[in-house]
């Protein structure tokens, strides 16, 4: 009798067992069916950098649950991925892809922002072509222009002045180019672009210096004497102010031309 207690006892506990373990798998599965747990997990693959898993997983839940909000974040974690691996141009086609489908998303200044580093990360040095100079350029002034208050603002508009700085330097090379083949107008065309539209950057004063030599060259001896007393009063310590000088003072005494400077700006 005791012996049929005990078994009826040790029955019991292991139909319990497997009932709770059925309820835990039950419970598991329904789980891995949530959004929140699947984004959980892709995210715990991309701190873990598995990259191509946590990529994966976000695009399965953009799939299965499109309405979500872990479907738009995992958008957007898809984007940043492709940043990270550099492929630059899925990026930027990603990010323009939720910018169209959230115009009133809360993050719409990263979006823009990402996509102007995007660009800027593909700038080459000022030898090779010069396209993304232009890209870059004209996506990082969305940034200030859209949003002038983000904190992307700020950092955009630090990246501009190194991006005039790459442009003016391609004009400055092709500048020098027409320069030594004594090509004038076309070198005077290209130094003016960096004096007109890219003062900010470094290579003004020898833009400045540059047009003296071709006026200088041309018999342009007046514009050459204003183009030098420009350079003076913006860059007085500047060496290429001091090559200036030394340029035009070989038609002219030093007093004559140091009264010219002071006509230039008396008006």
């Amino acid at each position: 009798m005791i012996k049929k207690i005990i078994c009826l006892i040790l029955l019991f506990i292991c139909i319990s067992c497997s009932n709770k373990t059925n309820s835990n798998i039950g419970k598991n599965k329904n789980l891995l069916s949530e959004p929140e747990t699947l984004y959980k997990l892709a995210k715990i693959n991309f701190d873990d950098q598995n990259f191509e898993l946590a990529m994966q997983q976000f695009k399965e839940i953009n799939k299965l649950f499109p309405l979500s909000n872990e479907a738009i974040q995992s958008e957007i974690m898809i984007a940043f991925i492709n940043y990270i691996k550099m492929d630059y141009e899925s990026a930027i086609l990603n990010y323009g892809k939720i910018i169209n489908k959230y115009p009133s998303h809360k993050n719409l200044d990263y979006f823009y922002y990402m996509i102007a580093i995007c660009n800027y990360e593909q700038l080459q040095n000022e030898a090779l072509d010069g396209y993304y100079n232009d890209v870059a350029l004209n996506s990082l002034n969305q940034v200030i222009t859209r949003f002038p208050e983000s904190k992307y603002a700020k950092d955009s508009r630090q990246k501009i002045i190194l991006v005039k700085s790459n442009i003016a330097a391609k004009h400055m090379e092709i500048g020098r180019f027409y320069l030594e083949n004594e090509k004038y107008i076309a070198a005077l065309n290209r130094f003016k672009i960096v004096v007109d539209e890219f003062s900010i950057t470094k290579f003004t004063p020898e833009a400045l210096h540059r047009m003296v030599e071709i006026y200088y060259e041309l018999g342009m001896y007046e514009d050459s004497y204003n183009t030098a007393a420009l350079l003076g009063y913006n860059y007085p310590e500047s060496k290429w102010y001091k090559y200036s000088y030394n340029l035009v003072e070989k038609t002219d005494s030093e007093e004559t031309f140091l009264k010219k400077i002071r006509n230039f700006f008396d008006g």
